[in-house]
């Protein structure tokens, strides 16, 4: 009878202390993963954030090439008005001349 109560207080003892070391073990486990899925957690974070960054940079960079274009636009309008007029005052310049010449001819002509 001493026996039996000495195996059973054994193998409560040994139960007890297995199941606490399997609790401790499964407790871990799920500190680790807890602790996996929050660092993955993270990284996603970071890779919006560097994402938002990037957007927010690219649209920096549009709307000041947008503003570029725009005076380039306007840097060519006014370069070709300059053109036109200057090809205009060019050609009135070339007739002006011609008919100079011609008056030159004349008057050399007579004399």
């Amino acid at each position: 009878m001493m026996e039996q109560h000495l195996v059973t207080i054994l193998v409560t003892l040994i139960t007890v202390l297995t199941s606490n070391a399997a609790w401790k073990y499964y407790e871990k486990r799920m500190l680790l993963k807890q602790r996996q899925e929050e660092n993955q957690h993270k990284d996603g974070e970071l890779y919006r954030d560097d994402l938002r960054e990037r957007i927010v940079k690219l649209e920096t960079l549009l709307d000041e090439s947008s503003k570029e274009k725009d005076k380039m636009r306007e840097n060519i309008i006014v370069l070709t008005t300059s053109l036109s007029r200057l090809e205009v005052e060019v050609d009135f310049l070339r007739k002006e001349n011609e008919k100079l010449r011609a008056e030159n001819q004349l008057l050399r002509t007579r004399v």
